[in-house]
């Protein structure tokens, strides 16, 4: 596969494709990176058009490029995309549990007749023995990891499947590994190329910035009154509201829907049927708002959503950074809201509580730095790119709250040392609420 392709090949293959006119960014140096055998680290943010860096080099190499990727509706998604472009069905496949034995069958015969370029297969399906051995059977152009994140225990959606991938790619042969993810902090980025055993790949990381959104964090008071609101102000506008829990996703779709507006749930809980129709109906336009848990959106090709709008403040800033990334893909308008409540940093504690410590210690650490992003007074901007290691050199982005609005400052020297007495009297053992209520002379149940 290891082979040279010239700029202007690449440039006429682009358009033959996918009717493209150029590339964007660092894709024409990472799809020649891919076209010439290199393990390839790519972190580029969502909209930045992470899947042409393998689907490019997958058309235009002999055998078969096979994507790892975790949902089945983001292959569902890519694979009918790939087909549109071409004449032959067969060039794109998908290789997981929702296929039949026939259709399975009929995979595999395309795949050895060499008509397929790409097959997206889910980490479960590629543990399976008898996959593993049909791999091994055929041309493999080279393996591309897609939300790479996955593998990492510090990213905002570890999968444990995902760390299992290395010791069977290596099975079934040694080939070259492009890895992607849309977010990646130093730590994440790290801990992939461990577990990847890609310590050598080329890393191209483009800027985490993305001057069209604007971001805002509202008091959560009144949060669906406040929503209801902002949907019916963006009226016949897409938008994403991202809730915890699956309960909250049908209570705030239903309310939605009772006030006159199109919105619809999308969830892990419901049949893979209606998640996949709810999803086409958002796509197609026929539905205005979904209403999710962090179950929808990865990869979902939709450039013109115009809010995300977080009900309840997410467990990570890296899942934040990815779900409101969803918004503005075509660079024009993109507004993030997010509602913020500290208990709902303390449920999120809760449900913690019966994990394992490691785990523990890796959540708590994630909150603590999602609780500075939500109660910052600096620009929003800045403290988003710093926790990606990339410095923001300008005063005001002119795009968020804290920009637009600053806070009124005070002089808060003696409050700081009452606070600071209260926590030694109390011997330093209760947590901040008990420290609070003690401040503001209110009971609580730690205090009787």
């Amino acid at each position: 596969m290891s082979m040279l392709v010239e700029e202007s090949a690449l440039l006429t293959s682009l358009q033959k494709f996918f009717g493209y006119e150029s590339f964007k960014g660092d894709q024409e140096a990472i799809i020649k990176n891919v076209l010439e055998g290199n393990d390839t680290f790519v972190i580029m943010p969502t909209g930045g058009g992470k899947s042409m860096c393998y689907q490019l080099p997958a058309l235009l190499s002999e055998g078969t490029a096979i994507v790892i990727s975790p949902l089945i509706a983001l292959m569902k998604n890519q694979v009918d995309a790939i087909r549109g472009f071409g004449s032959d069905e067969g060039i794109a496949h998908f290789l997981n549990s929702s296929l039949t034995k026939a259709e399975t069958l009929q995979v595999k015969k395309d795949i050895l007749k060499k008509k397929t370029k790409l097959l997206y297969v889910a980490p479960e399906s590629l543990t399976k023995e008898e996959n593993v051995a049909f791999l091994k059977e055929i041309k493999i152009s080279f393996f591309a990891i897609d939300e790479a994140h996955c593998i990492s225990e510090w990213g905002h959606d570890f999968r444990p499947e995902y760390r299992r991938l290395r010791p069977i790619i290596e099975q079934i042969g040694k080939l070259p590994i492009i890895a992607l993810t849309a977010t990646a902090t130093e730590k994440v980025q790290m801990d992939i190329q461990k577990n990847l055993n890609m310590l050598n790949a080329k890393i191209f990381k483009s800027s985490f910035n993305r001057p069209n959104l604007y971001y805002e964090v509202r008091p959560k008071v009144d949060v669906m009154k406040e929503i209801i609101k902002y949907v019916k102000n963006n009226s016949g506008k897409s938008g994403i509201i991202y809730c915890l829990s699956r309960k909250k996703v049908e209570e705030v779709a239903s309310t939605l829907t009772v006030n006159g507006i199109k919105a619809l749930p999308y969830h892990a809980g419901l049949d893979a049927t209606a998640r996949a129709r709810h999803q086409d109906m958002f796509l197609m336009e026929k539905s205005d708002v979904i209403v999710a848990t962090i179950a929808f959106g990865m990869g979902i090709d939709k450039p013109d959503v115009r809010f995300v709008i977080h009900h309840d403040i997410p467990k990570s800033l890296e899942g934040y950074y990815q779900e409101t990334g969803r918004s503005g893909r075509d660079g024009r308008e993109g507004k993030c809201v997010a509602f913020y409540s500290y208990k709902d940093i303390e449920k999120l504690e809760k449900f913690m509580k019966g994990k394992p410590v490691a785990e523990q210690e890796i959540g708590k650490q994630l909150l603590v730095e999602t609780v500075a992003y939500a109660e910052t007074s600096v620009c929003r901007r800045r403290v988003l790119l710093h926790y990606f290691g990339e410095r923001y050199e300008q005063d005001n982005c002119h795009s968020c709250d804290n920009c637009l609005h600053p806070k009124t400052q005070i002089e808060a020297q003696d409050e700081v040392q009452l606070l600071l007495d209260t926590v030694i009297a109390v011997k330093e053992k209760f947590a901040a609420e008990h420290v609070v209520n003690v401040l503001t002379g209110k009971q609580d149940q730690t205090g009787k």
